[in-house]
């Protein structure tokens, strides 16, 4: 492929925004916000795109936030969400996890690998394409802040694409990948598993019927069916563990009348809801007491107060490795750095939406390490944010010429 752009000039500005950067990813880790209570985030990453020369930077009415450059009809997308875990027990953290820190290297603070700084790349990988010319003529970049993925990965997408009917030509997740490129993951879906029993006091157990002794056999036989599931040599194996457990009962001195349990159903390819759902209802257990399975829905409001409903089904996706979007950004990865090792997350991601529902094309790359996420004590490293910065911005000039080259 002829030299598409000039790698060290592109190189050297995503250097030059190494401190903005990090003020900006400190920044957003300070503000803090988990599911639905993104609006304090939202409202500074939108003063950054209008700061750094964004065409224009709004807010949508689920509180995502876009960053617009260029003029074209066909969209390239580069998506970060913008919500976090919890912090857990702050017992286990050795710093302040949104007073965070920083030193020569590293920034720490919740969300720094997952994944506000995919925020902070993209955001400035936009500024050095738009300084270096480098979006192609027809093209226009969206840079998306979406919400509530932690929550629900994916429901933000489905309003942009539904609600909004923005349908880019393909997505960059910049979720983190150790600065790996990863092209799919398994999806994932939530299961509630029901089952009955009649109450009686607790001094004549045998004059009741314990709900909790019937949902122990299903327990036993989910386990046992995690064993069985089906491999993938890319993705690998399904799974399914239980996540949570509840009962009712008149009081601590009866029996219980009833008990549930949630599945977390991690779905390799070829795996649907559908089946994952038969092979909970078929488990001897479900079938002998009458159990109800069923699949959680999702309808929590966002910071704005709008609802968008969807069942909380997570498709599967994986892009090929030789599909144009793969091939862009391994070439301009190379060609600005070092040949990038191809691989897969292990946890879910917007894509499940994007690509998974939809078919839009997914590709990630991201600054910061997936071990990082969720955990306490979470770091990323200041030259991710400039690797990632310098080969977002030379990207779309890649996959342009790619795409001409096969028209």
């Amino acid at each position: 492929m002829k030299k598409l752009v000039d790698h060290a000039r592109v190189k050297e500005r995503a250097e030059h925004y190494r401190e903005d950067m990090t003020r900006f990813l400190r920044d957003l880790i300070k503000i803090g916000g988990e599911s639905t209570e993104e609006k304090g985030k939202a409202l500074r990453i939108k003063e950054e795109m209008e700061k750094v020369g964004f065409d224009k930077a709004e807010i949508d009415g689920l509180g995502n936030v876009y960053g617009w450059m260029g003029d074209g009809e066909r969209i390239i997308a580069l998506d970060a969400h913008i919500d976090t875990v919890g912090i857990g027990e702050i017992a286990t953290w050795d710093f302040d996890p949104y007073e965070g820190y920083e030193n020569e290297t590293e920034i720490g603070g919740r969300g720094a690998s997952d994944q506000l700084g995919g925020m902070v790349s993209s955001v400035y990988g936009a500024l050095i394409m738009k300084e270096l010319d480098m979006i192609p003529e027809g093209f226009k970049i969206l840079v998306t802040g979406t919400v509530q993925e932690e929550d629900c990965d994916g429901m933000c997408w489905l309003y942009i694409i539904e609600k909004e009917n923005i349908r880019p030509e393909f997505v960059v997740s910049t979720e983190p990948t150790s600065c790996r490129v990863y092209r799919g993951h398994r999806g994932r879906m939530e299961i509630r598993v029901d089952v009955l029993g009649r109450a009686s006091h607790g001094s004549a157990p045998e004059r009741g019927d314990n709900a909790i002794y019937k949902m122990a056999d299903i327990l036993h036989e989910v386990r046992e069916l995690n064993n069985h599931l089906k491999d993938d040599p890319f993705l690998g194996k399904g799974t399914v563990t239980t996540s949570q457990i509840f009962y009712t009962s008149p009081s601590r001195c009866a029996v219980a009348d009833s008990c549930a349990i949630s599945l977390d159903r991690r779905l390799t390819w070829g795996e649907t809801y559908q089946s994952a759902l038969e092979e909970i209802e078929n488990l001897p257990s479900v079938k002998k007491y009458g159990a109800k399975v069923s699949m959680y829905k999702y309808d929590r409001p966002s910071w704005t107060g709008e609802v968008y409903v969807q069942d909380s089904y997570f498709p599967t996706w994986v892009i090929p490795e030789d599909a144009p979007q793969t091939r862009a950004l391994v070439a301009a990865y190379t060609d600005l750095y070092e040949k990038p090792i191809v691989d897969k997350w292990t946890f879910s991601t917007n894509g499940v939406a994007i690509m998974g529902r939809h078919n839009i094309p997914c590709i990630g790359l991201g600054p910061g390490a997936e071990e990082q996420a969720h955990s306490p004590n979470e770091i990323t490293w200041k030259d991710d944010l400039v690797l990632c910065a310098a080969v977002y911005s030379a990207l779309p000039m890649y996959y342009s010429e790619i795409v001409k080259s096969e028209e």
